[in-house]
């Protein structure tokens, strides 16, 4: 019996890409540009967002539909069991390229797997636009691409890693 193995799409597979996020459960974050406070919220989720290449609207979909639902936030029982809908809380989105380092070869990671400004901006325009509606507030942002300061007081601490191609 032989084993037909395409090394090339090993290789290729070693470098699938996913749309990622950080989502942190906070009493308040804020994100500030330049010296001004562009958007802050009080309870919610501040969303670390990051974009690549091979994402699409349905990437954005699953993810939106996904948080929107995560009960991590107390019931009377102080039990997690409810969501940022059911507590009426916020989110913040923040776009994070770096969620993508790559620090394989050496100590200077590399970001390569990012996706462009042309295919990120659209879908994390499009993130922002759904989750707000799928919670019924509008969204905070930050800016694409700009030096942000984020502050935040993270609540349990809570804190959960989600990416659209390993659906745990």
């Amino acid at each position: 019996m032989f084993l037909n193995i395409n090394f090339g799409d090993i290789e290729n597979s070693l470098y699938l890409c996913n749309m990622r996020t950080v989502i942190q459960r906070v009493s308040h974050a804020s994100v500030t540009i330049k010296g001004s406070v562009k958007s802050q919220i009080e309870q919610g989720f501040l969303i670390l967002l990051g974009v690549c290449e091979e994402d699409s609207m349905e990437d954005v979909d699953w993810l939106v539909r996904k948080i929107a639902a995560l009960r991590v936030f107390d019931d009377e029982q102080h039990v997690m069991n409810k969501s940022i809908i059911d507590v009426g809380g916020n989110c913040l989105v923040v776009s994070q390229f770096t969620l993508y380092a790559s620090y394989k070869k050496g100590n200077r990671p590399s970001w390569f797997r990012a996706g462009s400004h042309e295919h990120s901006i659209p879908l994390y325009e499009a993130f922002c636009k759904q989750l707000g509606e799928a919670i019924g507030r509008p969204v905070g942002t930050g800016e694409f691409g700009a030096d942000m300061q984020v502050s935040l007081l993270n609540d349990g601490p809570v804190t959960i890693c989600m990416d659209t191609k390993n659906k745990e």
